[in-house]
Order: structure tokens, then C-alpha cells, then sequence
């Protein structure tokens, strides 16, 4: 799937703000550590079903995969 432009903030979209960015961060490391090495991938790609089933917008989905990929 390929979407047809970036998807851009809209005024239904909101972000966090940096504390709020620490804190998920904050979340994911603990949640990372806690399931193991060997468990680390399998959690991180259920957790990001099940964002991107909340979200319910799978272009939208593609495009922030896209921008996680770049610059790795």
C-alpha cells in the first residue's frame, strides 16, 4: 500500500507533547525490557496492530511507517 501523499495534522489529529512523548517513551522502554530479548520484536509489532487498529486509517498507518523507516 502506497500512499498518495504524506498524511498531514489535521485539526482531528492531536499530538503529544514532549512530556507526553517522554512518558510513552518512557512506557515502551519499561514494556521492552520487561518482555525480554527474545520476546522485544514479537511485542513491538503486536503493539503496533493494535495502534494501528485503534487509529482505523490504514494510510495513515503506512505513512508513519514510512517516516519511522527513514534515517535509521
Amino acid at each position: 500500500m502506497t500512499p498518495t501523499k504524506p498524511y498531514a495534522m489535521t485539526a482531528t489529529t492531536q499530538a503529544l507533547t514532549i512530556d507526553g512523548l517522554e512518558t510513552v517513551y518512557d512506557a515502551l522502554a519499561t514494556a521492552i525490557d520487561q518482555a525480554g530479548a527474545d520476546k522485544a520484536q514479537l511485542f513491538l509489532v503486536k503493539l503496533a496492530l493494535l495502534n494501528a487498529n485503534a487509529m482505523g486509517d490504514a494510510v495513515r498507518v503506512q505513512s508513519l511507517i514510512d517516516a519511522a523507516l527513514k534515517d535509521l
